[in-house]
């Protein structure tokens, strides 16, 4: 079993200051081989029935756990999973538990309390830079062209077939489970083109007759992608000035294999590069940071920044991804700069090998590879 040593540090980590942590994830992500790769943990499978007739008695069931570390894996097949939590929280703080689950917390009605103030959560995204280092290959196409599920991504050929499979599970097991959704092919319709279109600007009037649904009907169910990881919604950074772009999300797929299966690449070309970079970029930043709060510039004349970092109490950051340093048009920062003149910019590029910077009039860029830009983040 590989060992994911920045996963397993993150959550001993949150062990040391919550005795629940809610582990979130796309199905297949690695979530169950990470909960079994920890050291001393009791790991119990909630999809089988044995298992959820322990746990109909709470108290009975965490009586017998006292002063260890359990791990409750696909919890949310409880038919009350907070309610187990929350007793274990309140009332057996020697015991640390590691809950995991393919939606946030709050993504359905199944679960009666969030657990504020008694959880920690960990959003465990398709494999990172890191993961890559842990798992022996560190190719970038094969990275982009497989995706960032450690099955896919170790398969000996490319996947193809794999990945409408997984979407059929993700449709059986997670969107029925979870919210009941009656439209399967309309859900599954706005999922694929949203992977074609993937970093684009969101626009439910164009995609609610291709999936043969209403504008707010694409609303909610963008919202039950997000909520379970299959999209990232970028949503824009303003300070409500006229010249910017204020209510229109860009939306990701939440992973690069699917992104290229569902444009139809099977190789990619080197225009393609720079495109699955800022995918690439946008995971690690979230595996980085655990946020959802990255957001994207743009202004009425279509000058755009990939990325804005700007959380409370902070100058925001403004990044823009490229696949080469040499790619790099300054253009669009220096008019994001005339609005917003302070905080830094980076250009982060796969080529650079050593920190640089490079002046354009009043604008300084720093050019940094992944591992640079994240000491910004954290």
């Amino acid at each position: 079993m590989i060992k994911r040593k920045h996963w397993i540090e993150a959550i001993e980590k949150r062990w040391r200051s919550r005795s629940i942590i809610w582990l979130a994830g796309v199905r297949r992500a690695g979530k169950t081989c990470l909960a079994q790769s920890l050291d001393r943990v009791e790991y119990f499978d909630c999809e089988l029935p044995r298992v959820r007739m322990m746990m109909e008695d709470p108290r009975d069931f965490w009586d017998g756990l006292k002063g260890k570390r359990v791990v409750l894996d696909e919890v949310h097949r409880l038919d009350n999973p907070s309610e187990l939590l929350k007793i274990a929280a309140d009332h057996y703080p020697t015991i640390h538990v590691l809950a995991t689950g393919s939606s946030t917390l709050g993504a359905s009605t199944k679960f009666r309390d969030t657990l504020a103030g008694r959880k920690s959560d960990l959003w465990l995204t398709p494999m990172t830079s890191a993961d890559l280092e842990d798992f022996g290959n560190r190719r970038w196409e094969h990275r982009f062209l497989r995706g960032g599920l450690p099955p896919f991504f170790l398969a000996k050929t490319l996947p193809e077939r794999d990945f409408q499979e997984w979407m059929d599970a993700y449709w059986a097991k997670d969107i029925q489970e979870l919210f009941r959704l009656e439209r399967r092919s309309a859900l599954l319709k706005l999922a694929e083109l949203l992977m074609v279109q993937s970093g684009g600007i969101f626009e439910a009037r164009k995609l609610a007759a291709p999936c043969g649904i209403s504008q707010s009907t694409v609303a909610n169910y963008l919202k039950v992608l997000e909520e379970t990881f299959v999209v990232q919604v970028v949503r824009p950074f303003h300070t409500h000035r006229p010249r910017e772009i204020v209510s229109a999300p860009k939306v990701y797929g939440f992973d690069t294999g699917f992104v290229c299966y569902y444009r139809g690449w099977t190789t990619l070309r080197p225009g393609d590069m720079g495109t699955l970079w800022e995918h690439f970029v946008l995971n690690e930043m979230h595996a980085a940071v655990q946020s959802r709060a990255i957001g994207y510039w743009r202004d009425k004349q279509k000058h755009e920044v990939d990325f804005i970092w700007a959380p409370r109490g902070r100058q925001p950051l403004a990044i823009e991804c490229k696949w080469s340093a040499r790619d790099f048009d300054a253009e669009p920062l220096r008019v994001f700069r005339q609005m917003h003149p302070s905080g830094e910019n980076v250009v982060v590029a796969h080529d650079v090998d050593r920190p640089f910077k490079k002046t354009w009039g009043n604008v300084t860029v720093n050019f940094e590879n992944l591992p640079t830009l994240l000491r910004r983040l954290v």
